[in-house]
């Protein structure tokens, strides 16, 4: 990837149809400030076109820290107006990793607290090490999630749980996480990347546009009414009939064979 050699606080690797992009602020918990937003923004811009890319794994550098949070000594000078940008510019980004078309799977060491845990939300599966440590603490600062903890967290654990979260700005332990419904699955330290790599493989021998095509559904679909979202679920199924990979993919399983996916 041309451009990976000019991101100051990310590093991407890009192996085997799978990117790993890992925020790289070790010494302050890879907390997010504007220049990780900045690169986030591009990053996923240049990845989420690349045909190399199938899969994107999204983690931390060091052990201690997923993303610990925003930097808060960028929020202690916010107003009401620069809060409300930041809030929009941080909402846009996660969109953007949401809804890039390509599964992006959180792994997650360590903390992962307000925006990281906002950040590891937008992924499309989260993850998690057996010590990672997950929550929204923004009222302890006098705020709220300003980067879709809100609206993602009821959606994933259901508003009650969600509340208790957010009300107390209680920080839980990946196993009640996972008892949540907050991250699919936990796993030893040493297992996080490894097995988070076993997932992306899985994913790569299945034919990519079922996959863009699986992501739009849930997520468009659950923004619409069971009606609507059933007809859009007819649709892409529709749209996919169409392509070479259908055709290969029915055609490799009579025959028997492993199907040789082009992504048309």
């Amino acid at each position: 990837m041309e451009a990976s050699q000019t991101y100051e606080v990310l590093t991407c690797e890009i192996s085997e149809q799978t990117a790993t992009v890992t925020l790289n602020r070790p010494q302050l918990m890879n907390a997010l400030n504007a220049q990780v937003f900045t690169e986030l923004r591009r990053l996923f811009q240049t990845i989420a076109k690349d045909p190399a890319v199938r899969v994107i794994l999204l983690t931390g550098a060091g052990e201690k820290a997923f993303a610990a949070g925003a930097d808060i000594r960028e929020l202690t000078e916010t107003t009401r107006v620069t809060a409300r940008t930041l809030s929009r510019r941080g909402n846009s980004i996660f969109r953007q990793i949401e809804t890039c078309g390509k599964p992006v799977i959180a792994l997650i060491n360590g903390y992962a607290l307000g925006g990281g845990c906002e950040l590891a939300m937008a992924a499309t599966i989260r993850i998690a090490s057996e010590t990672a440590k997950l929550g929204q603490p923004e009222v302890k600062l006098g705020l709220i999630p300003g980067y879709g903890g809100t609206q993602r967290l009821p959606r994933l654990v259901g508003p009650s749980a969600a509340l208790k979260l957010l009300l107390t700005g209680e920080m839980i332990s990946a196993q009640e996480a996972l008892r949540i419904g907050l991250v699919d699955e936990v796993v030893p330290p040493e297992r996080l990347l490894e097995r988070g790599r076993e997932l992306a493989r899985q994913i790569i021998l299945v034919a990519p546009l079922a996959v863009g095509a699986c992501i739009e559904a849930v997520y468009k679909g659950a923004e619409r009414s069971l009606d609507a979202a059933l007809s859009l679920e007819s649709s892409l199924f529709g749209r996919l009939s169409a392509t070479a990979d259908k055709a290969e993919g029915t055609r490799a399983f009579l025959e028997k064979r492993p199907p040789v996916w082009t992504g048309r």
